[in-house]
Parts: C-alpha cells; sequence; structure tokens
C-alpha cells in the first residue's frame, strides 16, 4: 500500500530493452519516482541510471547486490530479468517480504497454473511483506489473455477462443534474444537438441495464458498440449541481429492448444521469423485475436499496429503500478485488479 499523496517509488530490475523503457516512463510519470535500479553485469554497477536509460544523470546509481534493494524505501519492483521469474522465485520473495510490491514482466501472469505450492508460496511472501505479486507483458499478460477476456465479452456460448502473434525479428538488435532464446539462427540439430529445456520454458510461460482465459471464461482445463515446428533459411538472411546462415533454422513456430477432454477450447500460436519477407510459411507478421461463439468476433492487425512492443511492454507494467500498490496483498492477477489505463499527457 502507499499513501496517494506522494509519487510511487519504483526499482527497476534488470536494464534490458524492457528494464531502460520502464526507467524513462518512470522518469516521465508525476506520480512515480525511480527509487533504485539492479543490474545483471558488472560493467554497468555503479552507473547512473539515467545513463543507462539514454536521459541525463538522476542520481540513483546500479547496484548487482539484492541487499541493497532489499533495503530500498520502495513502494514496487518492476521485474523484468530477461528470464522467467520462475527461475528465481527465491528473489521474487524476498522481494515480496521486503516490503515491495513486485511486477513480473515475463510470468507470474496466472501462477495457479503451477499448481498450489507457488501459489502458497508467493501468498506467504506477500503476507510478511504485505505486499502483491502481479504478472504482466505485451504477447504473454495481454494479446494471449487479457485482450481474448475482454473480446468474450460480447460473445455468448464461446466454443474456442484463438490467438496468434508473428513475430519479424529482422531489425530486433540483440542476438542473445533471437539466437539463444529463439533458437533463430542454429542448425537444425543443435535446435532440436535444444527443444527440450525450450519447451519446458515455453510451455510454463503459455500454459499460465491459457488457463487465465479459461479461469476469466468459468472453464478448466484439462491439460495442455504443446506443438514446435521450424523451418531452414533457403539463403544467409542478414538481419540486425546478425547474419542467420543458409541451412540453419530462420523461423519457429510454436503452438499451445488447452485441452478440455480432447478437444482444444483455447489456442495460442506464437511464430519468430528471422525475416518476414523471406520465410513467407505461416503468414505475415501481426496479431489475431479470434473468439468462437455468438456472435463470433475476430481481430486481426498487421505488424504496424503496435509501434514497439518492447514499449508497450513497458507501458503495460507502468500503468498497473497504482492498482497493485494498492491492491490487498497476495497473488493478483489481471482477473483480480480494477480496470486501469495509461495516462494522458498533452
Amino acid at each position: 500500500m502507499t499513501s496517494s499523496d506522494r509519487p510511487f517509488r519504483v526499482v527497476q530490475w534488470a536494464t534490458g530493452a524492457l528494464g531502460r523503457s520502464v526507467i524513462r516512463g518512470v522518469l516521465d510519470r508525476p506520480d512515480m519516482e525511480l527509487a533504485g535500479v539492479w543490474v545483471h553485469t558488472l560493467a554497468k554497477e555503479g552507473s547512473d541510471a539515467g545513463t543507462l536509460a539514454g536521459r541525463p544523470p538522476t542520481g540513483v546509481l546500479a547496484t548487482r547486490e539484492l541487499d541493497d534493494v532489499l533495503a530500498l524505501d520502495a513502494d514496487c519492483v518492476v521485474y523484468a530479468p530477461g528470464r522467467p521469474p520462475l527461475d528465481d522465485i527465491d528473489t521474487v520473495c524476498a522481494l515480496l517480504a521486503s516490503g515491495k510490491n513486485v511486477i513480473c514482466t515475463n510470468g507470474l501472469v496466472y501462477p495457479a497454473a503451477h499448481g498450489p505450492h507457488l501459489v502458497a508460496e508467493l501468498e506467504r511472501a506477500c503476507k510478511q511483506g504485505g505486499t502483491s505479486v502481479h504478472g504482466t507483458g505485451f504477447n504473454s499478460g495481454f494479446m494471449a489473455d487479457v485482450l481474448p477476456l475482454l473480446l468474450a465479452r460480447l460473445v455468448r456460448r464461446i466454443t474456442h477462443v484463438y490467438s496468434r502473434e508473428c513475430s519479424d525479428l529482422s531489425r530486433h538488435p540483440s542476438w542473445g534474444m533471437v539466437h539463444h532464446m529463439l533458437g533463430i539462427g542454429r542448425d537444425e540439430d543443435a535446435f532440436l537438441r535444444s527443444l527440450r529445456p525450450a519447451r519446458t520454458a515455453m510451455r510454463a510461460l503459455y500454459s499460465e495464458c491459457l488457463h487465465l482465459v479459461a479461469a476469466g471464461l468459468g472453464a478448466d482445463l484439462d491439460e495442455i498440449d504443446v506443438d514446435v515446428d521450424h523451418r531452414l533459411a533457403g539463403t544467409d538472411l542478414d538481419i540486425a541481429a546478425g547474419r542467420i546462415p543458409r541451412g540453419t533454422v530462420a523461423a519457429a513456430r510454436w503452438t499451445f492448444s488447452g485441452l478440455i477432454g480432447a478437444r482444444p477450447a483455447i489456442t495460442a500460436e506464437v511464430i519468430y521469423k528471422a525475416d518476414a519477407a523471406r520465410v513467407p510459411d505461416w503468414g505475415e507478421p501481426g496479431h489475431s485475436v479470434r473468439v468462437d461463439g455468438r456472435p463470433a468476433l475476430a481481430l486481426t492487425t498487421d505488424d504496424a499496429w503496435v509501434s514497439d512492443d518492447v514499449s508497450a511492454a513497458a507501458a503495460h507494467a507502468l500503468n498497473s503500478i497504482p492498482a497493485v500498490c494498492r491492491a490487498a496483498p497476495g497473488v493478483r492477477t489481471h482477473l483480480d485488479l480494477p480496470v486501469f489505463s495509461g495516462r494522458m499527457q498533452i
């Protein structure tokens, strides 16, 4: 909880592209102030947060020490370490127990998808700190779950919900994201060997989306089925993150199906292409949401609908801060929070 007569004091955890966008957003909002920054690398330690975010110095210096963050007087931590929070749930719980609400940008959209043990662990930390935890984002955290639920308000007798994201990575600058996280540019054998851990991580992330939609629609999923396919580059592809050699993986398609009985009830399709102009399979970049029922509704956009998905994810986290900080302690999903929006600045 926080007093309404002072700004929300925000800590940014990690300063990748999304984290830097959050910092800029905090600095631009009169109802927020930057309380601290945590960084991965030794090279960034001690750097001014403004400098890291491409802004004038702020006087807030980055740290790599968890204890430094725990000791801060802050209302909220935007947790964006570039890996799922399930990989370091102890840190999330320590932040919560220290009296800081936590907003995760890559998971915990619906922790109950992972079973009662995780929910109980998070609830204990929230009770100790008097805090809340919330998961948000852009595709996971809005496109694949919140937006379908918004459209479903106009539909009765819903029979199936489908979401699709197709990303063109040709302008994405991060080799780590493109190659190591998504497997683009790997030879086929290496890509296939990497599928077991990748499948586990992707299932963990998108099962939350599907279970959130199901809970919002009053349904229970029996299981989540995961399918992955890939395409190889027919020629060398030079993209912002570097060259994708001919014969290596140039695209991957993940399909997550939430089953009720043996029938898919909720489906999320996620497609990554090194260069969409030269990898024609699986459609054009953009987003689609379809809710089948009476009436059936479909929303389809090209990739220009959102000019910057990183900025959109950062804005979603920032705009949720007041609602999360004012919420009762505990796990708070999009089903629990009041409707919130952005702030107009003219």
